[in-house]
């Protein structure tokens, strides 16, 4: 049976949420929590835990953290078997540092391990692309990766999804952006992508700005706007939702949940309008878990909290 192929990074992501505003130059009292993260390994597992299928084209150093981190990704039912491991570098590392009110005041990455993920080893993985019902990237993908995987799902004909990672990122799916099937992206990424700025509070504005990715290509595209939902467009309709009104316990990995129920949508051939309210239903539930990516979540969780 086809499943989604999924390429690019896997972290072991610490994340600080500050007790009172940040003071430079010394330590400050956090919440401060561990957890498996990187954008492709958390919309893989996302996916699982919603009983699809999945395969991870990923790489991790040949250290603790990268044992821990497939042992546990394989145990949420994720296919780590074309995974590289490395001696290189050290497995991807994210560290984020949140105020009281759960909003990032900065964060750092280490992600020089994703060098090592060639384009020869996916030519290696063809066949992967072949079985695949779609491909998704993200943008962490070195750009002579990127490319090699465009190329990949276009010999094989399946649909190309993608997610940039960062707004720093993005500029690597620029090239692109006429390939790909489904691009999600928040604001700052899509300012990036666009060129048009606009505010989050401003549905109508992050419209436009999908509308001028469509412009250059991309079949569907979703501008996530933190509490005030997300926007989507496609040739034929498109629309905004709001966000499900939820207490932010941490906020790191509501957009990996949101594009993995989306993915679950297309792939199972879902109407878009209903992918993304089955994506905000599982971005709410992340937001309320200390974590990249809440165990718990199946698709009846999902239903339960649907925006109608």
């Amino acid at each position: 049976m086809s499943s989604p192929l999924l390429l690019g990074s896997s972290s072991l992501d610490i994340v600080g949420r500050l007790d009172s505003d940040l003071q430079p130059g010394t330590s400050n009292p956090a919440r401060i929590r561990a957890s498996y993260g990187g954008v492709a390994r958390n919309v893989a597992e996302n996916l699982a835990r919603l009983g699809q299928p999945v395969k991870l084209v990923s790489v991790v150093g040949k250290d603790r953290s990268g044992d821990e981190l497939l042992e546990y990704t394989a145990s949420a039912g994720v296919d780590v078997s074309a995974v590289l491991r490395t001696d290189l570098y050290p497995t991807g590392f994210y560290m984020g540092v949140f105020d009281p009110r759960t909003r990032l005041r900065f964060a750092v990455d280490d992600m020089r391990v994703m060098s090592e993920l060639t384009p020869e080893v996916l030519q290696q993985n063809a066949s992967l692309f072949e079985e695949a019902s779609l491909v998704f990237v993200d943008g962490n993908l070195p750009e002579a990766t990127l490319k090699a995987a465009v190329a990949l799902a276009r010999k094989a004909k399946v649909p190309l999804c993608a997610d940039p990672a960062s707004s720093v990122l993005a500029e690597r799916l620029k090239p692109h952006l006429g390939k790909l099937h489904l691009v999600t992206c928040n604001v700052a990424e899509a300012v990036a992508l666009t060129g048009q700025a606009f505010e989050s509070s401003d549905p109508h504005a992050a419209l436009e700005d999908a509308r001028a990715l469509l412009s250059k290509g991309v079949d569907i595209a979703l501008v996530t706007l933190a509490e005030f939902g997300v926007v989507y467009a496609t040739a034929e309709t498109s629309g905004h939702i709001p966000a499900i009104q939820t207490p932010i316990l941490d906020p790191t990995g509501a957009g990996d949940a949101l594009t993995a129920a989306v993915l679950f949508g297309l792939v199972n051939e879902m109407e878009i309008d209903d992918a993304v309210r089955l994506g905000v239903s599982a971005a709410s539930l992340t937001l309320r878990h200390s974590g990249t990516v809440y165990p718990q979540l199946t698709l009846e969780k999902l239903y339960e909290q649907l925006v109608i």
